[in-house]
């Protein structure tokens, strides 16, 4: 989204992460946006509303009735006029007034008037946020059509550390900047998404296994967008402490990478689309002690045999329409041994990314990927946030589908 001239409301709630708001007010003037502040009374008690109001040049609104003459400030105006509405921080109490539309303060009365694309950026002690009430009210919210801009984890107020921090002001930017309004439409409807994420883990014992690094962030991204296309989506995941918060996704856990064929193989043949980003196992153990093994002697060998490769297998079996999209976590000689595999697995893209590059890979929000086509062609992402990554894996692939 160009801001140049685009008008937001910046929404500010009461929460410590308020200060964050005054640095993200003159970064989206500095966009050439302009930009009404409207604050909850609490958020008054963070930062005084005369530092917005010095910054951005108009008043910071709170109440529905300006003291003295008691013109009224219309909610109703301010949220038909605004093209886009961003409240950030935005404290759980707010989530749910937004949620159930309790409309008592200015804020929560603009957001329901509000025409326009609204994000979120959640900030609260990790506790309130992985509360299930603050969980439930956040996928409302998602399925009203709300934006989440993820927190990031770290330390909090609290002194505790753990998901919860509102996104830096910068990062919140380069989200709006990379917001294209129409990609919220409903492009994929009536199209069945399958998404493979996470690692697998292969049982040496009842307490060992072995696996990898692979949290399932991106895989979960991808999914999410492939559902907020108005996709039907499949998630195959394997043991990842994610949850889904998008309607539309239908979540199928595995451990085993046996288990994620199986489960992917039952309902290849009515996806319209795979995407096989799990990070799976390419070895297993060749026997499964069936009770712990105790410590013996200086060395235990584990003998392995190789595992099924999903894509490679169900590539064989690919229908004329579908589109197969594939991952490749590479750390040398990456681009040939990506393009080897786009072939090998009969896949029509392959996104290719390489630890060699910081802030990219296992773990991290964010990404930096390669993506190849059938004909050499290769786009570049740059180091972005994961759910970005997905958004454009996601306009290549209607692109594809809309050109077949």
């Amino acid at each position: 989204m160009d801001l140049t001239g685009k008008h937001i409301v910046l929404g500010v709630t009461g929460s410590i992460a308020a200060y964050k708001a005054v640095h993200l007010l003159r970064l989206l003037l500095r966009e050439g946006a302009g930009v009404q502040v409207v604050m909850t009374p609490a958020a008054s008690e963070f930062v005084n509303p005369v530092t917005f109001a010095a910054i951005s040049g108009k008043p910071a609104l709170s109440e529905f009735f300006r003291a003295g003459d008691g013109e009224w400030n219309s909610h109703v105006e301010l949220g038909i006029s605004a093209d886009l509405m961003l409240v950030a921080p935005v404290t759980a109490t707010t989530m749910g007034k937004m949620a159930y539309g309790i409309a008592d303060n200015l804020l929560v009365a603009t957001y329901l008037s509000a025409r326009c694309p609204v994000m979120i950026a959640p900030a609260m002690d990790s506790d309130m946020y992985l509360h299930p009430s603050t969980q439930e009210n956040m996928k409302i919210l998602t399925r009203y059509g709300v934006h989440l801009i993820e927190p990031a984890e770290g330390p909090l107020a609290s002194g505790l550390e753990g998901p919860g921090r509102m996104r830096e002001p910068e990062e919140i930017v380069q989200i709006i900047r990379d917001f294209r309004p129409d990609s919220s439409k409903k492009k994929l409807l009536n199209k069945k998404v399958l998404v493979t994420a996470g690692p697998t883990q292969e049982s040496i014992d009842p307490v060992r296994y072995i696996g990898n690094h692979s949290t399932g962030k991106m895989g979960y991204a991808l999914a999410e967008a492939f559902a907020a296309s108005g996709a039907e989506v499949i998630l195959v995941s394997g043991p990842v402490s994610l949850e889904t918060r998008a309607p539309g996704i239908r979540l199928v856990r595995v451990a085993s990478a046996a288990e994620m064929f199986e489960a992917c193989r039952r309902v290849i043949g009515e996806v319209d689309v795979a995407v096989f980003n799990a990070a799976v196992s390419d070895y297993t153990p060749a026997e499964i002690s069936a009770s712990k093994v105790k410590r013996g002697g200086d060395e235990w060998t584990i003998r392995l045999r190789p595992t099924v490769d999903i894509a490679a297998t169900l590539g064989k079996e690919k229908k004329e329409k579908q589109i197969f999209v594939g991952f490749a976590l590479e750390t040398d000689d990456e681009l040939r041994n990506a393009g080897e595999k786009l072939y090998r697995k009969n896949l029509d893209l392959i996104v290719l990314n390489t630890l060699r590059d910081e802030g990219a890979g296992f773990g991290t929000d964010t990404n930096r990927v390669t993506v190849i086509d059938r004909s050499g062609n290769m786009t570049e992402s740059g180091l972005r946030m994961k759910r970005q990554v997905a958004d454009d894996l996601v306009e290549q692939v209607i692109k594809m589908i809309d050109n077949a």
